[in-house]
């Protein structure tokens, strides 16, 4: 009998293979990994052969570890990396090595188009900033530079829409990958004529968009064997990560909104119109439910301001919890606890990598404001906690501006076990928040469902409540949020009288 969903999710280190049954219980995972080669400053590339092995180990260990026959798979659907640019032939073989999202080698190109149509127009057409980080720099950059493999190239693809084409021999992609290559048009649902014109981009070299839950082919005979399941197996489409994780966060509905902490943080919601923001803080993906959107603002460092304050302050902790079998991060929570909301006015700017949402300044810089000699290790701690969390207010108060609705806010990833770190949350985005019981497979879960609904083993998206519960929920406390209320203000100023120095500091390295 078919009744498993194996879902892969296609990451920047790695591709991770799950398996669900027809009741939308997890069964097992494996994992396996690939490089990434960072050939010059700013370059971050990833071949697709990678990929497909590593699909290919990955199913054929989880199948093996379930103790579960290829036959037994009712489907395959996948989610992953998003904003790439991966040149296939007819043959669905790649020519070079995929430009991946992390790559900025394409500021001509950003800056040329620009020229062309402006930026305030493209963010319009699209609900995103023009990048170099963007598909359509990168395929710009592969014109202007690698023309042979351009004019060789029959459909430049996302990574998983990659190993999709490889399977069945078809080249789709969904609409959320779609909407993350500044070249898809997020009012009418199409690839944007406008911009494939004022780019002089040929529109026959994107593939088909096709929904999220649609089966798009079944795995051909020639690469059964390889993958580990039988040809004719059904094929779905699926999603980008960052939208297949809100679907796994349970956000479907308008009201609802996540927050994602691991070493970078996001907000994104669910919305029946796009949001466009009129500084441009925020961008918006198609959802993966037909006719819903996906606002969001990412910032760079969150969990990963978190592990510096670990190795440059944490010292002890670190030490304790070797001896003491635990996370240095349950004891750094401890301490941080012994400093009280406002961290005794202490405030920390998290901007150790530069800034995406909101500011999208990658001179930025971080700094402890309001330093004294009365301040301890705990305040340092605990203003670090709060800064990320201040910064992520600023993306949920520019969502508010346009009228957007936040109930509660959900919270997954690994920055969401801890407890203080959740407190804090609530006081400083004055909403509930709500701890889910599965915080690290939000995204391949989100896929699976989606697959299972292609081949119509699971009813609707409405079937993620009861696979990824609420298990907690921590309501704001008035007197913390009256305090954060004040710092709020002075944590954006700090920020902006910066500005400033900050470009005087990128003069100098």
């Amino acid at each position: 009998m078919k009744c498993y969903v194996l879902a892969h999710d296609l990451g920047t280190s790695g591709n991770k293979a799950t398996l669900y049954d027809d009741a939308g219980r997890m069964v097992g995972s494996a994992f396996d990994g690939y490089s990434t080669e960072y050939a010059h400053t700013g370059w971050a590339e990833q071949h697709p052969a990678d990929w497909w092995r590593a699909v290919c180990a990955s199913t054929r260990q989880l199948l093996q570890e379930c103790r579960v026959r290829g036959d037994e798979v009712a489907c395959i659907v996948f989610s992953g990396q998003m904003m790439g640019c991966a040149p296939l032939d007819k043959a669905a073989r790649p020519l070079r090595s995929a430009i991946i999202w992390a790559d900025q080698r394409s500021v001509a190109q950003e800056r040329w188009i620009t020229e062309q149509l402006s930026k305030e127009d493209i963010y319009r057409i699209t609900g995103h900033r023009v990048a170099a980080s963007s598909t359509l720099c990168k395929m710009l950059w592969f014109r202007d530079n690698q023309p042979d493999v351009y004019r060789a190239t029959h459909k430049f693809v996302q990574a998983k829409d990659a190993i999709v084409a490889r399977l069945t021999g078809h080249f789709v992609t969904d609409p959320s990958d779609a909407s993350g290559t500044n070249l898809y048009d997020l009012d009418s649902g199409t690839w944007s004529a406008r911009i494939l014109d004022a780019a002089r981009l040929d529109p026959a070299q994107l593939p088909d968009i096709r929904p999220s839950t649609e089966v798009v082919g079944t795995v051909l005979s020639n690469v059964a064997d390889e993958v580990g399941v039988p040809a004719g197996t059904p094929v779905v489409v699926g999603g980008g990560d960052g939208v297949s994780a809100a679907i796994g966060a349970g956000v479907i509905r308008e009201g609802s909104a996540f927050n994602y902490i691991g070493s970078s943080s996001w907000i994104s919601l669910a919305t029946k119109k796009p949001i466009y923001e009129p500084d441009l803080k925020t961008y918006t993906f198609a959802h993966m439910l037909p006719g819903m959107f996906s606002p969001c603002g990412a910032m760079q460092m969150a969990g990963g301001a978190y592990a510096w304050t670990r190795h440059q302050l944490g010292t002890p902790e670190m030490r304790a919890a070797l001896a003491l079998g635990l996370s240095p991060y349950e004891l750094l929570n401890a301490q941080a606890e012994k400093s009280p909301p406002g961290a005794n006015g202490l405030i920390f700017l998290p901007y150790l990598l530069g800034e995406r949402s909101p500011y999208w300044n990658p001179h930025a810089r971080g700094a402890f404001i309001g330093l004294t000699i009365r301040h301890t290790r705990a305040d340092m701690i605990r203003a670090v906690l709060e800064g990320v969390t201040m910064n992520l207010r600023i993306v949920q108060a520019a969502f508010m501006a346009q009228g957007a609705r936040i109930e509660a806010m959900r919270v997954i990833g690994g920055g969401a076990r801890g407890r203080l770190w959740n407190r804090i949350r609530a006081d400083i985005y004055g909403v509930p928040v709500h701890r889910l019981a599965i915080l690290e497979e939000a995204t391949s879960m989100g896929a699976a469902l989606a697959g299972g609904i292609g081949v119509g083993l699971y009813p609707d998206f409405s079937l993620i409540e009861s696979m990824n519960r609420v298990v907690e929920v921590i309501e704001p406390d008035p007197h913390a949020q009256a305090i954060y209320q004040q710092i709020f203000p002075i944590f954006e100023a700090a920020y902006q009288a910066l500005v400033p120095i900050y470009e005087q500091m990128a003069g100098i390295e």
